[in-house]
């Protein structure tokens, strides 16, 4: 439950930082941004294993291109749910997943050695 906790409040801190950098991508508030990283795990977690089914041969003709489409309509999908959370435009959609993966790689491996560290200081 801690680890889950842990990767929606660095998924939100994660979209708060793709509202900065990527133009059209507008994140009302923190609340917002919680929800919303809760509804893009939910959609990774469902739908988009579906889209990636589906979408196999033409993923597989365009080398894997393809693959930030599917990613971007699920971004675009929990933006249509989460109310203060809006992706505008092409380059929103298809942008605002690939810094959110960057940005979430960096948070997550924050918690990840501040997790290390804290349980190396409790062995002791």
């Amino acid at each position: 439950m801690k680890r889950t906790l842990l990767t929606w409040l660095g998924t939100a801190l994660s979209l708060l930082i793709v509202d900065l950098v990527v133009p059209n991508v507008d994140i009302a508030n923190f609340p917002a941004a919680l929800l919303a990283a809760v509804v893009i795990g939910l959609i990774n977690a469902s739908v988009k294993p579906i889209l990636f089914i589906l979408s196999l041969p033409i993923t597989l003709l365009t080398l894997g291109a393809f693959s930030l489409i599917v990613n971007g309509f699920c971004f675009w999908l929990a933006s249509v749910l989460v109310p203060g959370f809006l992706v505008k435009g092409f380059l929103a959609f298809i942008f605002g997943p690939i810094v959110l993966s960057l940005a979430n790689t960096f948070i997550s491996q924050y918690f990840a050695d501040k997790e290390m560290s804290l349980s190396d200081n409790t062995d002791a």
